[in-house]
């Protein structure tokens, strides 16, 4: 398979042991009551090996092609990405807690069509499986120009640190794996729309390990995972290692959904016009702090 080459789902994805392209047979089923049980029980659930390996070394190529147009930045945060004090809360309190984040992505419109990433990140098989597995009644590739498909690159003493997502639920496939540090850590529903959860939040970000769970992701693997919920970080990886790369898939369960401009700003050092427009018509599904 060359890079000039199309390809199809059946060479993207594992068909025989995932038949996403095939929702009426048993072993479909099969594969979305285990997500279904891993989403419900701890807002995560990992399909192993769903990516085949010649597409996995198409992704990583296309990966390292792109990476001159990653945006890098380094600040400190607090789990809501925010970046300055809040006077109105306590010292230590989760709005006043400040972590490193060091990491940089690929923005989505490095991506053409032709892209087994964006191929891949398109194909209604794949949204119709996520939705079911999601149990909603269908998804859309999220619209946002820059952060509906991107790669999370995590070079040699990068983190991402704790935080929440702005979106109910993230798709990654790890395409290449550190060879020490980079593993995925979360604490599931650490907060819920009826409480925030300072004090038990408090405590991790001060390196309280309680609740936390430990995912180490394989290349290939493919993880939903419900983020608007579950602080979550990525570890540093260790200066000897090779870098984390991570495909990224953004859907919503509304059509032509744009992200803020804020974390729009932080993620990719830019905003376009959509963006914009969509910040002054935008209308929020919940009041918990971003």
């Amino acid at each position: 398979m060359t890079i000039d080459e199309a390809v199809t789902l059946g060479e993207l994805v594992d068909l025989d042991r995932y038949p996403i392209d095939r929702p009426d047979s048993p072993a479909y089923h099969d594969v979305v009551a285990t997500a279904r049980d891993g989403l419900r029980a701890v807002g995560c659930a990992v399909i192993p090996d769903l990516v085949r390996p010649p597409a996995l070394d198409r992704l990583g190529t296309e990966i390292a092609e792109r990476k001159h147009t990653t945006h890098y930045s380094t600040e400190v945060i607090n789990p809501y990405f925010h970046v300055a004090a809040d006077p109105t809360y306590p010292d230590r309190h989760p709005k006043n807690t400040f972590l490193e984040r060091s990491s940089g992505f690929i923005p989505g419109d490095s991506w053409e069509a032709t892209t087994a990433m964006r191929i891949l990140f398109e194909q209604p098989d794949l949204a119709r499986f996520l939705a079911d597995c999601l149990e909603v009644p269908q998804l859309h590739p999220y619209a946002d120009p820059l952060a509906g498909l991107t790669a999370n690159i995590l070079d040699p003493g990068q983190q991402f640190t704790w935080h929440f997502d702005t979106n109910e639920f993230a798709v990654t496939v790890l395409v290449e794996a550190a060879d020490e540090g980079g593993l995925f850590d979360y604490v599931p529903n650490i907060r819920s729309v009826d409480d925030e959860g300072f004090e038990a939040i408090q405590r991790i970000l001060e390196g309280g390990r309680d609740g936390v769970v430990t995912l180490d992701l394989r290349p290939g693997d493919l993880q939903i995972f419900r983020g608007r919920y579950s602080l979550h970080a990525v570890s540093r990886v260790a200066a000897h290692s090779r870098p984390r790369h991570a495909a990224i898939f953004a859907y919503t369960e509304q059509a032509d959904v744009i992200g803020r401009v804020e974390r729009t700003r932080q993620l990719f050092g830019r905003v376009l016009d959509a963006h914009v427009e969509a910040e002054e018509r935008r209308v929020r599904n919940d009041t918990l702090i971003d």
